[in-house]
């Protein structure tokens, strides 16, 4: 025998095989015992329609019947075992239960009640619910109070990750930082692109004091996407107090060029300026903030002030 004709032999010889396996598991589940039952609704009337599956342990066969309008049904040709039966109908409870069958036809009926099933509930009301409850109690300073709810929540909700940003501002308002990261860099792993969840990490960063790890996340967003600078702003003023003025005009440049209409972007890139003694950008910088800012703007009066020292200063 060639090598192929062997393969279609041992292939044809696998397949009867597997026919004759596949015979026996269907014949497991088929017999001579049958069984029936009623079923009623939760008035205590006939329930029509009612799907009936059944299944036997160990096999995957599913025997399956409807009640009729007396709310009757029956299943025969079943083999003798532990059986599964499932009862489902629209707008009632599904049940379950597990039968012993005889291999005769003394089975007694199965009599069973449907109850109606309860209103849909939609878990976004209960999340709304108590995530106020949690803001409430957080606005009372009671922060711990408020990270339980959230923490029941997140038990009954584990899906709902994004959950632990809010925790993370209960950790924040404590002064503990670490649990803090801990709980966004959780959310972080799921929404690795949400720029304002990287912003907030970078900002308990800064507030534990680690600005490397806080630089590292401002680095990496892109600015196209960011909505408030304000976290920019202040490492730009960091940076100029600890007299890297250069540092804080390239951090400066590139916010300036996502927000070209917010003027303290300049009023700071020009104490950055003067930092680095770059004088007359500064000039250019504080000149153009004047311009812009307006007249209640809180830098206005220290503008006016370093552009008038600058007038001596070549």
């Amino acid at each position: 025998m060639t090598r192929a004709r062997h393969i279609i032999h041992v292939s044809s010889t696998l397949i009867i095989a597997l026919c004759a396996f596949v015979s026996v598991a269907v014949a497991q589940s088929k017999g001579n015992a049958r069984i029936n039952g009623k079923i009623l609704d939760d008035q205590g009337k006939p329930a029509q329609n009612v799907q009936v599956r059944a299944v036997k342990a160990g096999d995957s066969l599913i025997l399956e019947a409807k009640t009729n309008d007396k709310g009757e049904w029956n299943i025969q040709n079943m083999a003798a075992g532990k059986w599964t039966f499932e009862f489902a109908k629209e707008g009632y409870e599904p049940q379950r239960m597990e039968v012993q069958i005889a291999d005769n036809n003394r089975n007694p009926p199965i009599e069973m009640k449907l109850t109606k099933a309860g209103p849909a509930v939609d878990p976004n009301v209960e999340l709304q619910t108590e995530m106020q409850k949690a803001i409430a109690l957080q606005k009372e300073g009671k922060v711990a109070e408020a990270r339980q709810v959230i923490d029941a929540l997140l038990v009954k909700y584990p899906a709902a990750v994004r959950l632990n940003a809010f925790i993370a501002t209960t950790y924040e308002a404590e002064k503990n930082y670490d649990k803090a990261i801990e709980s966004m860099k959780l959310v972080i792993d799921k929404e690795p692109t949400d720029v304002d969840l990287k912003l907030y990490l970078a900002e308990l960063y800064t507030a534990k004091g680690d600005k490397v790890e806080a630089q590292k996340i401002l680095d990496s967003i892109d600015m196209s996407q960011v909505k408030d600078a304000t976290i920019f702003i202040n490492q730009a003023i960091t940076a100029i107090n600890a007299d890297r003025g250069d540092e804080a005009v390239a951090l400066l440049d590139k916010v300036g060029k996502a927000f070209p209409t917010r003027a303290d972007v300049y009023y700071y890139r020009g104490r950055a300026n003067i930092r680095s003694k770059k004088y007359a950008e500064a000039k250019g910088d504080l000149e153009k903030f004047v311009s812009m800012a307006a007249p209640d703007a809180k830098e206005l009066a220290d503008a006016k002030k370093l552009l008038e020292q600058l007038k001596d200063i070549k």
